[in-house]
Formats: C-alpha cells, sequence, structure tokens
C-alpha cells in the first residue's frame, strides 16, 4: 500500500470530494424514502446488496480457512457499530430531522473521537485539541437549538437529534477500532475483502434489528421504483464507491488533509435539500459549519504550526 504523501494533487482532491457528496446523497435518500420503508429495514437490505455486489470481488474471504475468522471477535464489533448502528440511527434520525440538521451534527465527530481516546484509549488532550472541541460543540449547539440561541437551556431534543448523536458515537468508536488493532495482513490490503469481512458480521447485527421492527409491528416496505433505485444508490454509492474513493484519497494525501474533507458533507448536504426538499439552509446552519470546520482545523494543528 502507497504512503500518504500529504500533497494534495486535483486527482486526490477529486477522490476526497466524492465521498462526502455521496454520504450527503445517503443522508437526502434516507428522507426522501421513510415513507417507504422503514429505517432498520432499508439498512438491512442496503447492506445485503453491497455484500452481493462485493462477492465476486472477495469471495475467498468468507470461505472456511480465510485469515478473517480467528478474528472474529473484533469484525463482529466492527460489523455491530459501522454497519449495524451507524446508519440504522442515521435513518431512524431522519424522519424527524432534516439532511442538513443530521449531516451537521455527525460532523461533530472529532469531538467524539477524542471523548472516546481519552475515556478507552488512554489518550491525552492537547490545549488546541479542548479549544477546537468546544468551537465544534458550540456549533452542534447552534443546531439543535436552531439558533435560538437564549432558548438554549430549554432546548427539547427531538428524537433525530438523539439518533444522529449516538450514529456519531458509534461511528467515532468504529474509527477508533481501526486505528488501533491490527488487521489480518491478506484482509486489510484488500479493501473489498475488508468492507465484506465487516458486513458479513453486520449483517447479523442488521438483521436481528430489522427482525425486532418486524416483530414490532413497525416494519413497512412499499416496493416500487422509487425505493429500488433508492437502494441501488445507498448500496453501490456511499458504501462501496464511498469507501474505495475515500481510501485511495488518503493514501495520496494523507488523513491530516483528507480529514477537512469529511466535513463538506453538510454543505453537500444543503445543497441537495435545497435542490430537491426546498429545505433551504438557515443563518444557524452556515454558521455551525464554520463553527465545526473551525474548530476541525484548530484541534489538528501541531505544537510549532
Amino acid at each position: 500500500m502507497p504512503s500518504p504523501t500529504g500533497r494534495l494533487t486535483p486527482r486526490a482532491a477529486v477522490l476526497l470530494c466524492l465521498p462526502p457528496l455521496f454520504w450527503a446523497g445517503n443522508a437526502l435518500v434516507g428522507r426522501l424514502v421513510y415513507t417507504l420503508i422503514s429505517p432498520m429495514t432499508l439498512n438491512f437490505l442496503r447492506w445485503v446488496l453491497a455484500g452481493l455486489l462485493l462477492l465476486p470481488l472477495a469471495r475467498w474471504v468468507v470461505r472456511p480457512g480465510s485469515p478473517l475468522w480467528p478474528h472474529w471477535r473484533r469484525y463482529a464489533l466492527l460489523g455491530l457499530l459501522g454497519v449495524g448502528c451507524y446508519n440504522s440511527f442515521q435513518y431512524l434520525a431522519l424522519h424527524t430531522s432534516s439532511p442538513i440538521n443530521v449531516t451537521l451534527v455527525a460532523s461533530s465527530t472529532p469531538v467524539f473521537m477524542l471523548a472516546i481516546g481519552v475515556l478507552f484509549f488512554g489518550q491525552s488532550l492537547r490545549k488546541q485539541q479542548l479549544l477546537g472541541a468546544a468551537l465544534s460543540v458550540t456549533g452542534v449547539l447552534l443546531v439543535l437549538c436552531r439558533g435560538d440561541i437564549p432558548a438554549l437551556l430549554d432546548v427539547q431534543l427531538v428524537w433525530g437529534d438523539v439518533f444522529v448523536l449516538l450514529a456519531t458515537a458509534c461511528w467515532a468508536g468504529y474509527s477508533w477500532l481501526l486505528s488501533v488493532t491490527r488487521e489480518p495482513g491478506a484482509v486489510r490490503s484488500d479493501w473489498a475483502a475488508f468492507l465484506l469481512a465487516q458486513i458479513a458480521f453486520g449483517l447479523f447485527w442488521s438483521g436481528s434489528f430489522t427482525a425486532t421492527e418486524w416483530l414490532t409491528g413497525q416494519a413497512h416496505v412499499d416496493w416500487g421504483l422509487p425505493l429500488l433505485a433508492a437502494l441501488v444508490y445507498v448500496a453501490v454509492f456511499p458504501a462501496l464507491l464511498a469507501y474505495r474513493c475515500w481510501n485511495l484519497g488518503v493514501q495520496a494525501a494523507g488523513p491530516n488533509i483528507a480529514g477537512f474533507f469529511a466535513n463538506l458533507t453538510p454543505l453537500f448536504a444543503a445543497l441537495l435539500s435545497a435542490l430537491a426538499l426546498g429545505e433551504w439552509p438557515q443563518w444557524y446552519h452556515m454558521a455551525a459549519f464554520a463553527l465545526i470546520v473551525g474548530g476541525i482545523a484548530v484541534s489538528s494543528r501541531q505544537p510549532g504550526d
């Protein structure tokens, strides 16, 4: 695997812009089809389709004797957080919150990353990280109170806000697991095998959530061309293509530069929502975006920069 160059070439910039665009589209599609399909079922069918598409590329990883199986506990946890929980909570959030709100609050991931690192992985905090976290949290609070700052103490979270915070915490935990645990070499070096290994276990969790949704009478599916098109999109673009482009972009530019591109997601979500839903961004969305990006920029600075 090539080492990151730390240089942002035009090719790397394109590769890093595509995943935020696809992720923003994922939030928009989740909002558009929430009346057609229940969230757990949507998440399950998304990953079933993604797994089927990956099988021709990485079938070997799920066969008996694969280096995956001795590490099943790790992949079961990765599958729970990344496949089972993250998008399930996000799709739940989109029932009561807008794509702009969901993606902006999700931009607080670095704050959750810092907290999880300190609490569970023995990481220490620098002053720049604390200041950056404060700025990002301010941005998130601005979204949660819908710009009504005096009413912040009386703010009542809608369920969508709660679910997206849970989703963000799950993604931060998932990211830490990726960063601190070594993979079996044959699995980690093959992007399709690495993703399929997570899907294989994640489908157990996602399937369990979906079964519960159906058993409790909360599930529904309204089959038709709009839903089929949505399933193809969420399986191919924000799952497979975004994953591949992101990894290539990080290899080319390095994780520090790549991290800033992830925060284009709310901007793309605002543009797509305006075009498709007529949900134009408000002043507090723009202010929150600036605070969150500013917080990440401050927290990523190294001493002496």
